[in-house]
């Protein structure tokens, strides 16, 4: 049986899932994307502070107030594999899918809540 040392310990080395994710208003469709090393930790996050109405994103959150939360969902679009380097660094990776799914989706304006980028405005 594992000890308590021996748990935290594994659970230290443990790489979270990373990745991109959305936001998705399913009344009008909407949706927010974003892109974290810790794809379970973003997504509570982004639902804690919208049920506790503190989300920096102004327009879902009052879309989330007029609503409602069950019209909303989570959703993982597409994950990182860990690499057997354990000193890679996974920010440019990300940086790079998460370009990659707003050039499919372009969450901009009436499609969604990021704000264009510099070169659409």
């Amino acid at each position: 049986m594992a000890t308590r040392h021996d748990l935290k310990q594994q659970y230290k080395e443990t790489t979270p899932q990373m990745g991109v994710f959305a936001v998705r208003n399913r009344v009008n469709g909407k949706i927010l994307l974003g892109a974290s090393l810790n794809l379970p930790g973003a997504l509570n996050r982004a639902r804690f502070q919208l049920q506790m109405g503190s989300h920096q994103n102004a327009t879902l959150q009052h879309d989330w107030n007029a609503c409602g939360g069950d019209n909303f969902s989570f959703e993982v679009l597409d994950e990182l594999k860990p690499s057997d380097d354990t000193d890679h660094d996974y920010r440019d990776d990300l940086d790079t899918l998460q370009s990659l799914w707003l050039d499919k989706l372009h969450p901009y304006g009436d499609a969604g809540y990021n704000a264009p980028p510099k070169s659409m405005r």
